[in-house]
């Protein structure tokens, strides 16, 4: 009797789902379609686009439809590089190097083409297929395809076989599973941006439907300038800084990084010194993105311009816990706008403003109550309050305030490290490292906890936070090129600890996948007071 894959069992299956399905889940245990069932399984699901691994392997999917349709519509020994740069919302920015489309970039008509033939391969549903070689014949196909970020990646990895896909004679590395075929890929949108190309996706709330792109041009500048800067360090992707790593140049990368950042903040310090009327600094950020240790260093380069700053934690002016709005599950909803007492901020700004003396409440989580211990404040001519909350840039929290009073910075941890040329990191995976260090290390919260309640915090994210992050007057990009190589030594124990019948057991497995690309460094030459500080411990600062 012939053996059945998961992809006959997904197609039996098929009309209990709204989406196509793209993996399946035995017993914990991620699996691409095209494996057998061994019959032994206890449980088998399957997954769409609207869950966070299907939707990963949808993105994985449609970009080797892309490379596949690059590398047909034009001349391949006139490519010198095609790479996935970053992400852009629901977009991937990619560029194509090569006097194939030559220094003005991707035209028009080349775009058409490319998205014309992508939509012929999702028609034709054509396999993915995959094999498994020996890692020095990766390493000498990837050399012969100019692939080189791949090639120099693969001189680090430890095992002697490598699994790779081929799509109708294009193969490629990708870091995770992939769809069954082609044709499970049908919603996409290609755009022309800046010099290169917008790969426009569905999103998991809409796995059918492809939002029209939006530009970002203030983020897509800082992670322009973020990735120069990486290409004029030649550290690019995973294998160059392991280059660097293993060539023993770890501790001047971090100097020089560190003082590209301390650079950065004593900008955003002229830049509102200079500016008239400024007295609140707005500023707001995802989760665990440094916005603590960059108050702190902001506010010391605020004072070498002879302004006074005054942390104010937003947090502090929560209502009373009985008062928190609920989620549909009952839980309390910190996130949203409501949860904070946004008439007394106002009031109370506005006093200060005003030059009066006001008494600033304290939250007390244990309590759940708002509480005044005496902390007045009254702003002279050259105090300056650093607001830190995830609605500084919402104008509804500050509504009272005029406009030319307030200075919005966005801080986020936009990583533009790339494992390879197509293989982007998620700037949401340098995130939830960092918190899952910092949760198990400040709170004794096991990393299942963090990566359970991460989709949560995501959410919040996506509604409250990324929709405002254009107007903010700055951005800072809080990532370190290093920081990856640093977090693995503290990342991978915890991870470790996750049983196969946790619910996070899944992603745990494949960030401890993602973390074995990188060589790992120790965070004894990090500085004190670095932002990664506020993560592994050992801050300058008490935070």
């Amino acid at each position: 009797m012939k053996e059945k894959t998961y992809y006959e069992l997904a197609r039996e299956h098929q009309a209990e789902y709204k989406n196509d399905i793209l993996l399946a889940v035995a017993d914990g245990q991620l699996k691409e379609l095209r494996k057998k069932v061994s019959g032994e399984e206890k449980e088998i699901a399957f997954l769409t686009a609207e869950h966070s691994a299907g939707m990963k392997t949808y993105v994985r999917g449609i970009i080797m439809v892309l490379m596949k349709a690059v590398y047909q519509v034009l001349e391949r020994d006139k490519i010198e590089k095609v790479s996935v740069e970053h992400s852009l919302g629901p977009g991937y920015y990619i560029e194509i190097k090569g006097a194939a489309v030559g220094e003005k970039g991707i035209s028009e008509e080349i775009r058409k083409k490319i998205k014309d033939r992508m939509h012929r391969l999702v028609e034709e549903d054509i396999i993915f297929d995959k094999y498994t070689m020996n890692t020095s014949e990766a390493v000498r196909r990837f050399h012969e395809y100019r692939m080189y970020d791949k090639e120099k990646l693969f001189k680090y990895r430890r095992v002697s076989k490598t699994n790779i896909y081929n799509l109708d004679g294009f193969e490629d590395y990708f870091f995770g599973y992939m769809p069954y075929s082609t044709g499970a890929l049908k919603y996409f949108d290609l755009y022309s941006f800046d010099k290169g190309l917008i790969l426009q996706l569905p999103t998991r709330k809409e796995p059918t439907r492809v939002p029209e792109f939006v530009p970002r041009n203030k983020l897509f500048s800082v992670l322009r300038e973020a990735s120069r800067w990486n290409q004029t360090m030649e550290i690019a992707t995973v294998g160059a800084l392991n280059d660097v790593i293993a060539s023993g140049g770890m501790s001047d990368l971090m100097l020089v990084q560190e003082a590209l950042q301390e650079k950065k903040i004593g900008e955003i310090a002229e830049q509102i010194a200079s500016s008239k009327g400024k007295k609140f600094v707005m500023i707001a950020g995802p989760s665990s993105s440094g916005k603590t240790t960059f108050s702190h260093r902001l506010s010391i380069q605020l004072r070498t311009f002879g302004l006074k700053p005054h942390p104010i934690a937003v947090d502090d002016y929560f209502v009373d816990r009985e008062k928190t709005p609920k989620n549909e599950d009952g839980t309390y909803n910190f996130e949203c706008l409501e949860a904070l007492d946004i008439e007394q901020f106002n009031k109370d700004m506005l006093a200060l403003l005003a030059g009066e003396t006001v008494e600033l409440p304290t939250f007390n989580f244990k309590t759940g109550k708002r509480e005044y211990k005496g902390n007045y404040k009254k702003l002279g001519r050259d105090d300056i309050l650093v607001i830190e909350g995830i609605h500084g840039l919402n104008d509804k929290l500050s509504y009272s305030l005029p406009a030319e009073s307030k200075f919005k910075i966005y801080i986020s941890a936009l990583t533009t490290l790339n494992i390879d040329e197509h293989n982007q990191i998620p700037t949401s995976d340098g995130r939830l490292i960092r918190r899952m260090v910092r949760d198990a290390r400040t709170r004794g919260a096991s990393a299942a906890r963090t990566i359970d309640m991460w989709s949560s915090v995501r959410a919040g994210e996506e509604e409250y936070i990324f929709p405002f992050q254009e107007q903010a007057d700055v951005m800072f990009n809080s990532a370190l090129i290093y920081e990856l190589a640093v977090l693995k030594q503290y990342a991978e124990p915890i991870l470790f600890g996750i049983r196969e019948d946790e619910p996070a057991y899944m992603e745990a497995k494949r960030i401890l996948k993602f973390l074995d690309y990188f060589v790992g460094v120790s965070s004894e030459d990090v500085p004190k007071n670095s932002i990664l500080r506020e993560f592994v411990g050992n801050s300058y600062f008490h935070i």
